[in-house]
């Protein structure tokens, strides 16, 4: 069973500039020179959260996917993170799984944040993702899909990682924290949470908080508000041994969404 080394980036963006985040996000990871399986980004990260989207959005091949596949040929790791995308007379936030290959697999934002209106600019996505990676699998989801446990519901087993990208605002950074937490003690799974800091052009202030759970509930890493490339690594023995010792969810109730 292989261990899986996985790096997250917590930092502020630029407001509504996608070439000066992409650079900023080379640069970052340039200098961290991280040797690691995954990397991952916040919601959005090339403009921030905004609800401005005809002027930002990018074709669903455009220029930031095409960015996304060099720097993980360059780092010979998948990379992942959401922006915003246009198809036809649609707007999605979209995450990207894009590996070292330069195939890729999206996910597209299942539920729109109603408060900021986003259900209003953007179209929900209709289906979860599972993709593998050194025998890990791994649900990648956006933000305030983090409050709805159906969505995340760990069925069978079937992932070993839960993964959030997030701009997740500092007045509800408890609610952050402890979802996390709750996401994987219930679904007996490791658990990723990764945020930015800053404020952006509508005032919103962003504490980031980002941190990786353990299927117990304990923080492996937690990051406060500090701009930083962090790299952990999690085990895949530990995992499978504390689902054997404390099988769970082998009682867990069956459902199915309609």
């Amino acid at each position: 069973m292989q261990d899986l080394h996985v790096t997250i980036i917590q930092t502020a963006l630029h407001w509504q500039d996608a070439e000066a985040n992409r650079k900023m996000f080379s640069e970052k990871l340039a200098a961290a020179h991280p040797t690691t399986d995954l990397i991952v980004l916040p919601e959005m990260f090339t403009t921030g959260f905004s609800m401005d989207a005809s002027p930002l959005a990018e074709p669903a091949e455009g220029p930031t996917l095409h960015w996304m596949q060099e720097e993980a040929s360059k780092h010979h790791a998948v990379i992942t993170g959401s922006v915003i995308i246009r198809e036809g007379d649609s707007f999605y936030n979209r995450l990207y799984w894009v590996r070292p290959d330069g195939s890729y697999t999206q996910y597209d934002k299942r539920h729109l944040f109603r408060m900021a209106k986003e259900h209003h600019t953007y179209t929900p996505g209709s289906e979860r993702i599972l993709v593998e990676l050194k025998g890990w699998n791994i649900c990648p989801l956006v933000c305030y899909d983090l409050r709805f446990p159906v969505w995340s519901r760990n069925t069978d087993s079937r992932y070993d990682l839960l993964l959030y990208v997030a701009n997740w605002p500092k007045p509800r950074s408890n609610a952050w924290s402890i979802l996390l937490q709750a996401r994987a003690i219930e679904n007996l799974a490791y658990v990723a949470g990764v945020n930015r800091v800053g404020s952006d052009d509508n005032k919103h202030l962003y504490s980031g908080d980002s941190a990786i759970i353990h299927p117990k509930g304990h923080k492996l890493l937690e990051t406060a508000e500090a701009e930083g490339v962090h790299t952990i690594t999690l085990s895949k023995q530990e995992l499978v041994d504390y689902r054997e010792s404390f099988p769970a969810h082998l009682d867990a109730d069956t459902f199915t969404l309609v």
